[in-house]
């Protein structure tokens, strides 16, 4: 037994040796393979050292090369530089040369621009015919009372309106009319087909005159429509337009260096009063639902018209959508009333001003412009509107503000000495524009059906009569910035001085209606007689009356005297005739010493 374990022990050990040494062969096998990958590694290890170092020296090669070569373009540069220096002041000069060349051109473009304004007239009209509304009823329809337009018209001047009614001539119920004006627009022109006239006048008002903008017509013919327009799109009217045009001059100016600045008021003449449409909300929820402040217009000494107590709100032109917000407010806050002739009748004029001041300090200048967009209440009969009461009587205010806004004109046309601006606040706070130094432009908006026949033809009468006026050459407002300071500072520091002055001025009226009353008096007593004699006790009477002319006891006694020597008897006739004479003598005597 002790063999056999023996035995198994043995070939145990030898199997396990066997295994050990066929492990060990493996291994040596695999040092072997191991061996030859080191030198193989070891080999392209050097390969590799004798490549990088081949690149290298290749690289410092080609390194060296090229900054010979961008040293050669330093030189170069270094070379062209110090050619470049000794040019640069002709060079500047050059520069100078160019932009005076463009500020001279620009000043000729103005200069030019506002020539041909002139030849044009500085009062002009333009004509816009309405196109027909599906309101209007069908086309032929008599029972309507309308038809095919009765408005057209011919070339880019001329229109004709057809009347078919008995109350036109009843021996010619076709009458035709004809009118001629500086620009008729089609039914068909679009809103940027008016404006591009227009905004020459818009130009003009950059460039520093008064402009006024007028919207005019019977009630529903378009006034507002053209005005202001709707929308954002391509239906937007003057207003929106012209605020757009300002903001892209803007941006040239302050690239050019110029400070610009503009200025924006929106009111409204309801009644002959004027109403803030800009006013602030919670002064007029306070005072339920009524404005709490008054608004007087008031005429500065340069000639100037600025309102009391109105919003003047300072605008980016080029913020469009706070420009719309303020206008949707303006046009929310207008009068307007529903009539049979219009569903949105405005009852008021409403004027929309943009102040323009552009300021150049280096040059020393200051330019200010005025532009006025004003749509006008339309013009309506009450036997066509058929409003009452308290519409009735707007409709009546409007006519007459209206016909006040005529006489202005005709007196223009007329060049009559005395033009009543003051009539009526509208012609009173344009009138900056309406008068020599400024620019007009009329657009009259017509309606093309039968029933709007007669209005149509007074409204384009009434443009005629503008077509006709002439205001002279505009002036431009153009001054020194430190005049305007020194003036600014100056008014500041004489606010009492004025306040004394316009006291003084009404004692010195006052003063004046009394010297005018005595002057009357002489002059009556002039007319009774022709004698000299009794002239040196009726000097004296003059005299005491003349000094005494601020005291109304005197003036009462002199009157008094008068009407005393006029109501004499007959019987007392040589007495009046002798007294008479002696006055007329002693009145010579006062008119030869005044």
């Amino acid at each position: 037994q002790l063999r056999e374990s023996m035995e198994i022990t043995e070939r145990s050990l030898t199997q396990e040796l066997y295994v050990k040494e066929e492990e060990s062969k493996a291994k040596d096998a695999e040092i072997g393979r191991m061996e030859e990958a080191i030198t193989t590694l070891e080999a392209h290890q050097l390969s590799l050292k004798q490549s990088l170092s081949e690149q290298k020296s290749m690289l410092d090669a080609s390194n060296e090369e090229e900054i010979g070569r961008l040293m050669g373009e330093i030189a170069n540069l270094q070379s062209k530089q110090s050619k470049t220096q000794s040019t640069g002041v002709v060079s500047e000069a050059k520069v100078r040369e160019l932009e005076e060349a463009v500020r001279t051109g620009r000043a000729e473009r103005k200069r030019m621009h506002n020539l041909i304004q002139e030849l044009r007239g500085n009062v002009r009209v333009f004509a816009r015919i309405r196109p027909f509304l599906p309101k209007d009823g069908k086309q032929g329809d008599e029972k309507e009372g309308t038809s095919a337009p009765f408005v057209s018209h011919y070339g880019d001047d001329m229109l004709t309106v057809v009347s078919t009614t008995q109350q036109t001539k009843p021996k010619d119920p076709r009458q035709k009319y004809q009118f001629s004006f500086d620009r008729v627009f089609a039914p068909s022109a679009s809103q940027e087909t008016v404006y591009k006239e227009v905004s020459e006048f818009v130009q003009s008002a950059l460039d520093g005159y008064n402009v006024t903008i007028f919207s005019y017509g019977q009630t529903g013919s378009g006034k507002t429509h053209t005005m202001q327009g709707t929308g954002v799109g391509v239906m937007r009217g003057l207003i929106p337009r012209s605020i757009e045009q300002i903001g892209a001059h803007q941006v040239q100016l302050e690239n050019d260096g110029w400070t610009f600045s503009v200025e924006m008021s929106f009111l409204e003449i309801y009644n002959e009063s004027l109403r803030d449409l800009l006013r602030d909300n919670r002064k007029e929820e306070h005072n339920n639902g009524k404005e709490e402040c008054k608004h007087e217009i008031h005429m500065s000494s340069d000639g100037r018209r600025s309102v009391t107590n109105l919003t003047v709100m300072s605008i980016n032109p080029n913020d469009c959508a706070s420009i719309d917000a303020i206008l949707a407010l303006a046009a929310k806050r207008r009068s307007t009333v529903s009539t049979d002739m219009n569903a949105t009748s405005s009852r008021s004029h409403s004027v929309f001003t943009l102040n323009l001041t552009a300021k150049h300090e280096g040059r020393n200048q200051m330019m200010r412009g005025t532009l006025n967009l004003v749509d006008l209440a339309g013009s309506e009969r009450l036997n066509r509107s058929n409003v009452e009461g308290r519409h009735a009587k707007e409709t009546m205010s409007i006519n007459k503000s209206l016909s006040s806004l005529s006489d202005v004109f005709t007196a223009i046309g007329q060049k009559q000495s005395h033009v009543p601006f003051r009539n009526s606040k509208l012609s009173f706070l344009l009138q900056p524009s309406l008068s020599g130094d400024g620019k007009t432009l009329m657009v009259v908006n017509v309606s093309p059906t039968e029933a709007s026949v007669q209005e149509s033809l007074c409204s384009l009468r009434f443009a005629s009569k503008v077509n006709k006026c002439e205001l002279g050459k505009a002036k431009r407002t153009i001054e020194k910035v430190k005049s305007i300071e020194k003036k600014a500072s100056s008014g500041r520091g004489n606010a009492t001085t004025i306040e004394e002055a316009k006291k003084n001025k009404k004692r010195a009226t006052s003063s004046k209606r009394d010297n005018t009353t005595i002057i009357e008096e002489a002059k009556k007593i002039k007319c009774t007689s022709s004698s000299k004699r009794g002239n040196t006790t009726t000097i004296e009477k003059v005299k005491k009356v003349k000094c005494a002319a601020s005291s109304k006891r005197d003036n009462a006694t002199t009157i008094k005297e008068a009407k005393k020597t006029k109501g004499i008897p007959p019987s007392k006739r040589d007495t009046v005739t002798m007294s008479s004479n002696s006055s007329s003598a002693v009145s010579r005597n006062v008119k030869r010493k005044m």
